[in-house]
């Protein structure tokens, strides 16, 4: 989500052109003779009156689509922000990740070259990396990714980002960290989100999963901005198609 990740920017043009280009190569190469193995698709509506930097009222619009595929997996959000003063904005975010190899053991399964574009108004970053996925008893999935951020303006950097699902009884709990260390002109930040909620599609006679819950999010140093923390609840209905 647009609130829940840094927002740079990147003077280097040419070099921008040539991260977008290896980017655009990885997907539209694997995906011509990729073998879908799994897709979900799902919208979300979130509203929140703690957000800081911006107006603290907003509601939020969010579209994902996740999949795997038999060469790794990819991840894409969009989210429409509209504040309560009027302001309006979009956010899209693609995280397709490459498998590099199937080794696996009893920590760790398979090795990904992980990438993402953040794509905001009148802004890209590209990150560039590594990732794999945890073995965690009782989680459905727990992926982790350290990345090279190529930032659209201002010193470039690192992230660490990882993600999860955990099933707890008739709830599901997931979501994602995002750490991003200090540079010249941005502080150590992280970005804790999490989505508590529970399939109400059984009491509506609604054949596909319909979620109500709750979406928590605590930013330390929101945007690398020094001591602006944002604790913010969300109110969650997601439908998935």
């Amino acid at each position: 989500m647009l609130e829940n990740h840094q927002i740079f920017s990147y003077k280097n043009k040419e070099y921008q052109l040539k991260l977008l280009t290896i980017f655009l190569f990885i997907i539209t190469t694997y995906s011509c003779s990729a073998e879908t193995v799994w897709s979900d698709f799902s919208a979300t509506l979130l509203k929140g009156n703690n957000y800081q930097v911006g107006d603290s009222n907003r509601t939020v619009f969010t579209f994902e689509h996740a999949a795997g595929y038999s060469w790794g997996d990819s991840f894409l959000f969009i989210d429409r922000l509209h504040s309560a003063n009027g302001d309006k904005n979009t956010y899209v975010e693609i995280a397709p990740r490459l498998q590099l190899s199937q080794y696996e053991n009893s920590l760790f399964q398979n090795i990904y070259f992980a990438t993402t574009a953040e794509i905001g108004d009148g802004f890209t970053h590209y990150l560039l990396g590594i990732g794999t996925n945890l073995k965690v008893p009782s989680f459905t999935f727990v992926k982790l990714n350290i990345y090279h951020r190529n930032n659209d303006s201002g010193d470039n950097g690192q992230q660490i980002t990882a993600s999860w699902k955990l099933p707890i009884g008739t709830l599901i709990y997931d979501g994602f960290i995002d750490f991003v260390p200090s540079n010249d002109n941005k502080s150590t930040s992280y970005n804790f989100t999490s989505q508590l909620k529970y399939n109400i599609a059984n009491m509506l006679n609604i054949k596909t999963k319909l979620y109500l819950g709750v979406e928590y999010v605590y930013w330390h140093n929101k945007f690398g901005i020094d001591n602006i923390n944002e604790k913010n609840v969300n109110l969650l209905l997601k439908y998935h198609f």
